[in-house]
């Protein structure tokens, strides 16, 4: 650990990861770090919001509220909205990577299907269930960047096994994920076991 408290990088994660993508107005979407563009189709852009669920023998243990703008010049995202239960997590965040990580408070179940709620200061972020499918028996890689203010980009490779889920989520009143409220959902992805390196990749200007 380093001496504010958090993994020096790259972090080894382990855990679960429940996600819903979004199409949304590009006029909609949360505000991106300067000269970052999303990646936008008819004036549309994809939102990914995910809850995950980050366990042993991964380098820190908490759970996570992200939402992410897919950009142009991928794959890449950025993250303009972000929650942890983990003071380590964020101040690693913000310092190793520009991430802009906020403290809340969550709930998490995981049987038989998957539930979430997370609040700041006790008001309501968002909630979710989820009703799985079959997860793929193989872990399937992915690569792909993290665009943050600077601009800091930092590498993320995954494995994890796959499946399809169907998701309702519902978003604070006037809340920073309001935009997403009433907001048919495009897919919703499960996945399990999976293995997360994080960081560690020289930045690129």
């Amino acid at each position: 650990m380093s001496g504010a408290g958090y993994p020096p990088e790259p972090w080894d994660l382990r855990g679960q990861m429940h996600a819903t993508a979004w199409i949304v107005p590009a006029r909609d979407l949360p505000e991106l770090p300067p000269g970052v563009r999303p990646l936008t189709f008819a004036g549309r852009a994809l939102v990914v919001a995910a809850w995950v669920d980050y366990r042993p023998p991964g380098v820190l243990s908490y759970r996570e509220l992200m939402v992410t703008v897919v950009l142009r010049g991928g794959p890449a995202v950025s993250i303009p909205h972000i929650w942890v239960d983990s003071p380590a997590s964020l101040a690693g965040g913000r310092a190793l990577w520009h991430i802009p990580k906020e403290l809340a408070e969550f709930t998490m179940s995981d049987e038989p299907d998957f539930a979430a709620e997370a609040r700041e200061d006790g008001n309501l972020l968002a909630g979710a269930e989820f009703r799985h499918r079959r997860a793929l028996p193989v872990r399937l890689p992915l690569a792909f960047s993290i665009l943050q203010r600077g601009p800091k980009r930092s590498g993320v490779r995954v494995a994890a096994r796959l499946g399809v889920a169907r998701s309702a989520w519902r978003a604070g009143d006037g809340g920073p994920l309001a935009f997403l409220g009433g907001r048919r959902p495009l897919v919703s992805l499960v996945a399990r076991d999976f293995r997360m390196r994080f960081g560690g990749r020289p930045e690129r200007e």
